[in-house]
């Protein structure tokens, strides 16, 4: 299903619920139905397990979105410290080559597809209609469909070691296995490069492609919901496009980029299948060639960093302000430059293919515009600094997760536009350095953000408070694991040394071990997170007063606390 076609779904879609919304005497349900009378309809939800299976209710699906979320990011986190276990040494003497190979594979894709885009869907879901005024998303049922297709499609994307696991079990048995040892896991890298995906006969490539492909179809199929929502089932009587939630703008931003570049990643991801399947050409020398499959994976690679980063972004923007005790400096210009960026996006995709030999002149370009998107990418960032300025800073974990996230951003940024300039990225493509780049933003601000947020609303979800000063812990154990793991791989990419592989020269194995300890004390800084969210949730403080940070002193108790509020007078 090509973009087009999906913005034009998404516009029948609003003017749908426009139409229903004029015809007075139906009012829509939060099911997807409607009902003749404008008599609210109060429905009890079924217990125990049954009410997760069956639940169409946004906060219910918010929450599995992020339970699902935890469990691929735990699950990614580990594929990450079994590469750093190897790299501990300079030659493959913990894991095989092929291992390694498969590690980085499923690591990548997991954490993308299935930890990062998972956490800030889940967030959207349970806050958003509350934010906009909504009772609920606009097509609730989708929203649990869109959810649902994310577990088999994570099943089918680590099948590999899934089959290898059960034939190890069932083989003593005396049952036979060999259909099952023979889908292992997929060693052809997150970005799936043609010709090694076209040609390696491993069939658990097919059911990998095919998971992300169905992962493609519930994300575009979220991002749609949210649009609606936003847009068509705001109060507009009380907000307005002036006074929308910077969260919520961010997450309309990126869901359009969700819109326009997801079904092009599933399109070059069917034409895959096709080639390994039926014999067609797609990929073939004679027919696009590997570049083919570059342009239209980066086409997409590049606005999903901005689908990643975007509602990250998001979360510092509103979260900051509450615990600097003043409003975000800038507001208008901090949403300006969202839509700059999701703009921009969509014309730097080039900058990863510099080193294939392409048109200098569309380099230049490329580089041109890789240059430009910064410039709003600086401007949140002043305007973060500016609204610190002056203010009653209180550091709160997710306070310190804001500001170090912004810190490692800092960095991550400036190493990209380095990397953006084409002799400098001639020099360190497909080095430690860019791996460095994109770590210190993919954890330095996305995870920062994502605890910065879980600890902030924590009393929201579970009704208990957590144990701050573990959290706060949490956040210097973090800051000081993300600078130990990451830095050590820019200073080996300026030296030279390669990505992706498992074996390299001696000299480097001081700054491996660094990043190595690094990752264990992010790990360590994981553990102590989970620890405090299971067992506060078990014995925590129940909360009593929904001003747990005394945002009303401020002015700024938003309307997600005063609808916790109404909730915990009703008791």
């Amino acid at each position: 299903m090509n973009p087009t076609v999906l913005f034009v779904a998404a516009c029948i879609s609003l003017a749908t619920l426009a139409l229903l919304r004029t015809t007075g005497s139906k009012r829509l349900l939060t099911d997807g139905g409607f009902i003749e009378s404008a008599e609210t309809a109060t429905r009890e939800k079924p217990a125990g397990l049954l009410r997760w299976i069956t639940t169409v209710d946004h906060a219910d699906i918010g929450l599995l979105y992020l339970l699902l979320a935890t469990v691929a990011g735990l699950w990614g986190g580990i594929d990450a410290l079994m590469m750093r276990t190897e790299l501990l040494t300079a030659e493959t003497t913990v894991w095989s080559a092929e291992t390694y190979n498969a590690l980085f594979t499923t690591h990548g894709i997991t954490m993308l597809f299935f930890f990062a885009t998972p956490v800030f869907t889940g967030i959207a879901n349970y806050f958003i209609p509350t934010l906009v005024g909504a009772d609920d998303m606009a097509f609730p049922r989708v929203n649990a469909i869109a959810f649902w297709l994310l577990p088999p499609a994570l099943l089918l994307v680590r099948a590999g070691l899934i089959t290898e696991v059960i034939a190890k079990v069932l083989a003593p048995l005396g049952f036979p296995t060999a259909a099952l040892f023979a889908i292992k896991p997929p060693t052809i890298g997150w970005t799936m490069y043609t010709p090694m995906s076209r040609a390696v006969a491993n069939p658990e490539v097919d059911l990998f492609l095919l998971g992300l492909h169905l992962s493609g179809i519930a994300t575009v199929m979220a991002a749609i919901n949210i649009i609606v929502t936003i847009v068509e089932e705001r109060d507009s009587s009380i907000i307005n496009w002036a006074n929308l939630d910077i969260f919520s703008w961010t997450m309309l931003t990126a869901s359009g980029l969700i819109i326009f570049a997801f079904p092009l990643l599933g399109s070059a991801m069917i034409m895959l299948l096709l080639d390994r399947n039926f014999g067609t050409f797609f990929y073939s020398l004679e027919a696009g060639g590997p570049a083919l499959w570059q342009h239209l994976f980066w086409f997409f690679g590049h606005p999903e960093v901005y689908i990643l980063v975007l509602p990250a972004f998001g979360i510092v923007s509103y979260i900051l302000p509450k615990f600097a005790g003043r409003k975000l400096f800038g507001f208008k210009f901090v949403v300006y430059s969202t839509l700059a960026i999701g703009v921009l996006s969509f014309g730097v995709w080039a900058h990863h293919m510099f080193t294939t030999g392409m048109d200098p002149r569309l380099r230049a370009s490329f580089m041109a515009v890789s240059l430009a998107i910064a410039i709003p990418s600086a401007v949140k960032t002043f305007n973060w600094i500016t609204t610190l300025y002056n203010g009653k800073i209180r550091l709160t974990a997710p306070m310190i997760f804001c500001v170090g996230g912004i810190s490692t951003f800092i960095i991550g940024g400036v190493t990209g536009v380095f990397l953006a300039s084409i002799p400098v990225d001639l020099l360190l493509h497909d080095t430690y350095y860019v791996v460095g780049h994109f770590h210190l933003i993919l954890v330095g601000i996305i995870v920062f953000a994502m605890f910065a947020a879980s600890y902030y609303w924590y009393p929201i979800l579970t009704g208990r408070m957590f144990n701050q000063r573990l959290a706060r812990a949490h956040a210097w154990v973090s800051i000081l694991g993300t600078f130990l793991t990451f830095s050590p791989m820019l200073l080996m990419g300026l030296a030279g040394l390669p990505r992706r592989y498992a074996a390299y020269p001696e000299v480097f194995v001081p700054l491996q071990r660094a990043a190595t300890v690094g990752a264990l004390i992010l790990f360590l800084g994981v553990g102590m997170w989970l620890w405090n969210m299971i067992q506060s949730y078990r014995v925590g403080d129940v909360v009593e007063d929904a001003d747990v940070w005394n945002l009303k002193e401020t002015n700024q108790f938003g309307r997600e606390w005063e609808w916790f509020e109404e909730r915990l007078d009703r008791k």
